[in-house]
């Protein structure tokens, strides 16, 4: 249709950038330095209406139109030069999703049309219409009811951290309503709320829920993009995941979500992914960003921008050393704290975030703006420390008001349980918060996330029931996922009857929970690890939307998550397992009250560890003394936090130890609390006395603590 198609356009505003309802009407502004002219198409009944968007101000393309109201669908076409040689793909035959969209409706119909040239012929130039096999922005109605809601604000250091997807999480639980299961409102639902609570969960970690695109790809093989990194809306919540029929009713049940969790506590976090987007590289389809401007919005080959630098792996990488790119990503991370009032973000592949040019660096453009930013820095801010480029793996050396994944937390505490030599010296470092990482710059132990599995990788039960991955339900011929597991399974491959290797696999997955929960940092378990959630061996189900990716919580192995909730509770009642600042050091501490060190660490025989004991490649046995009456923290009013002391008697062997318990000057007495070969015994055992010596079970973990 023509402009006149509408009653009036006004020149309208360049700024907020996006669709942005007043009650009155709607203003858009998008930007582009490439354009020559940019159309606002105006989607209703299945009629497209074209408005030549009349004012452009900084290249922000801009207009008000009145009386548009939310749930108005929407796209762009933006006039300017097809060069890709030189890095222009503008074509207004295909219609593009505003780069502010704070919801968008549809689905992709994978077809030539999206795509800016022909099949078979990557120089050549497309034409098709594209707006038929497009799905379309969304003005939305920004106005909520948020009641009373404010940030939960747990500190670092009180906080465990659950990493969810809303689909997997919430598809099979039979107390969720059926409409309800697989959406928002199935993660806000009274039972899910209550099974976070009894974990002592008060922060979920939601894998990506920025609007996505499934993979032509994989829909071709008949799966599709489970996971969703593979971002194309940075300020909208997928549709996907709401059970609204309305277009644009995603964001409200999103905002109701998070109501929910925080009535109950419960912080929220977000994976984001601002690394790369959905178009892909030279050969992928022109969506939305590649067809407004490309120059600025992507990372090109500086002698032929045909083509993308790519540092994720997944074809392009976003520019963050454009102001443009840079002021959206800032903008999505306002939006969703101060919006959506979500808590923090989990950043996907943060190396990538800062590459100023071709290498990292922790102080690039980025960094900068987030650490002056007022609304921003004061969030949770994670960090996946690594990217797939030179120089990308970035773990301990990101700036000091970030935590990190800590991927040598994860490697460090699996190689330990499955007997690897020389294991003993790194595994005291990342029980007790990583100093040798984060120190240095200033960083506290709360600076590491520690997690001994993640969504990417082996759940916690098939790391102790599989050698190999088996990803053949993925169709790329087993290729894919990592090709080694870090664990030991018990001699036996997958599933088995045989009761001992059963109960020698439950121990291991206790083993792991019992480190990862009384280990100094913010611990993060994946959901589902903690009722005994299997993939049969597969590694990688980011393209298994299935029932082999979801929690099956009828199966859900209940003794494991008593024992999760016992250790958990455990950790939540003692600060001496959460402290604030770094124990004082390996193998002697400093002095604490009563005289003794705030941390000492013994061999089974009961004498403290030497350097030769430090140094040892076959010693697989340890116990460390945590002085409750040593923590140097101090609470917000400034009085001095004490505790009980405990001792922590870790045996990887693959036979039972004797240990000696410290003499009397460390304490007279000692009560076993936890121990993973028999959760039964646990918190009834008699006292210990001090030097009295106890056996650990091979493969097993024994807390003790102090009588009182």
């Amino acid at each position: 249709m023509n402009d006149g198609a509408l009653s009036e356009i006004w020149p309208g505003k360049a700024y907020p950038l996006g669709a942005t309802y007043d009650g009155s009407g709607t203003n858009f502004a998008v930007f582009s330095e490439a354009a020559e002219k940019v159309e606002l198409c105006l989607f209703d009944n299945g009629t497209e209406t074209r408005v030549t968007l009349p004012e452009v101000d900084g290249f922000v393309w801009h207009g008000f139109i009145p009386n548009i109201e939310p749930g108005q669908r929407y796209g762009y076409r933006v006039y300017g030069p097809y060069d890709p040689a030189a890095g222009q793909r503008c074509n207004p035959n295909k219609l593009l999703i505003d780069p502010y969209a704070k919801a968008i409706d549809g689905t992709f119909e994978w077809n030539q049309s999206l795509f800016g040239y022909n099949f078979g012929d990557p120089d050549s130039r497309n034409d098709d219409d594209s707006a038929a096999s497009m799905p379309k922005s969304v003005v939305i109605n920004p106005f909520f009811d948020w009641g009373v809601d404010r940030p939960p604000g747990h500190e670092y250091a009180d906080t465990v951290i659950y990493e969810a997807h809303v689909k997997g999480l919430t598809q099979t639980h039979p107390d969720i309503p059926e409409q309800a299961r697989g959406t928002y409102s199935g993660v806000a639902h009274p039972v899910i709320i209550e099974h976070l609570k009894s974990l002592g969960v008060n922060a979920i970690e939601l894998m990506p829920v920025h609007h996505f695109v499934n993979d032509s790809t994989l829909i071709e093989k008949g799966l599709s993009n489970y996971w969703g990194y593979n971002t194309i809306g940075f300020l909208a919540p997928d549709a996907k995941y709401s059970s609204s029929p309305n277009p644009g009713g995603q964001v409200q049940e999103f905002k109701a979500m998070v109501r929910a969790l925080h009535e109950a506590d419960i912080e929220v976090i977000l994976d984001v992914v601002y690394n790369h987007t959905a178009e892909g590289n030279h050969l992928g389809p022109t969506l939305s960003m590649r067809g407004i401007d490309n120059t600025a919005y992507y990372r090109l080959v500086d002698n032929d921008k045909r083509y993308y630098l790519d540092y994720t792996g997944t074809g392009n990488s976003l520019n963050v050393g454009h102001p443009h790119s840079l002021q959206l990503i800032m903008d999505s991370l306002r939006y969703w704290v101060t919006e959506m009032h979500v808590d923090g973000f989990r950043f996907d592949l943060a190396a990538t975030l800062a590459r100023e040019f071709y290498d990292v660096d922790r102080l690039s453009a980025f960094f900068e703006l987030v650490q002056q930013d007022p609304t921003v820095s004061q969030v949770k801010l994670i960090a996946e420390p690594w990217d797939v480029g030179p120089g990308g793996y970035q773990v301990g050396n990101f700036p000091p008001q970030w935590t990190e994944w800590n991927g040598k937390y994860r490697d460090t505490v699996r190689d330990y349980w499955r007997g690897e030599p020389a294991t003993l010296d790194e595994f005291a470092y990342r029980l007790t918060g990583s100093a040798d990482l984060y120190e240095h710059t200033g960083r506290r132990p709360v600076a590491s996330i520690n997690f001994v599995t993640a969504h990417d990788g082996f759940t916690l039960r098939d790391l102790v029931s599989y050698n190999e991955k088996h990803n053949d339900a993925n169709k790329e011929g087993n290729r894919d996922g990592e090709s080694h597991n870090r664990s030991w399974n018990c001699g036996v491959e997958g599933p088995t009857d045989d009761p001992e290797i059963k109960a020698l696999r439950s121990r291991q997955q206790r083993n792991f929970i019992a480190t990862l929960l009384l280990s100094q940092g913010v611990p993060m378990i994946v959901h589902g690890d903690e009722l005994g959630r299997t993939q049969q061996g597969n590694n990688n189900v980011y393209c298994q939307d299935n029932e082999l990716s979801w929690i099956d919580w009828a199966q859900a192995d209940t003794d494991l998550i008593e024992f999760t909730r016992a250790v958990s509770a455990l950790r939540t009642a003692h600060p001496v397992f959460r402290r604030r600042r770094y124990f004082s050091g390996k193998p002697v501490g400093r002095r604490g009250d009563g005289g003794q060190p705030d941390i000492a660490w013994f061999a089974p025989d009961g004498s403290q560890m030497t350097e030769d004991d430090w140094e040892s490649s076959f010693a697989k046995s340890i116990a460390v003394y945590l002085n409750g009456l040593g923590i140097p923290d101090l609470d917000v009013r400034g009085q001095r936090v004490t505790d009980d002391s405990f001792v922590l008697c870790f045996n990887a062997h693959y036979e039972p130890i004797e240990f000696s318990l410290p003499p009397k000057e460390f304490g007279p007495a000692w009560v076993p609390v936890i121990y993973t070969a028999d959760t039964t015994t646990a918190g009834e055992a008699k006292p210990l006395t001090a030097g009295a010596t106890v056996a650990v079970d091979a493969r097993a973990v024994l807390v003790l603590q102090a009588s009182q």
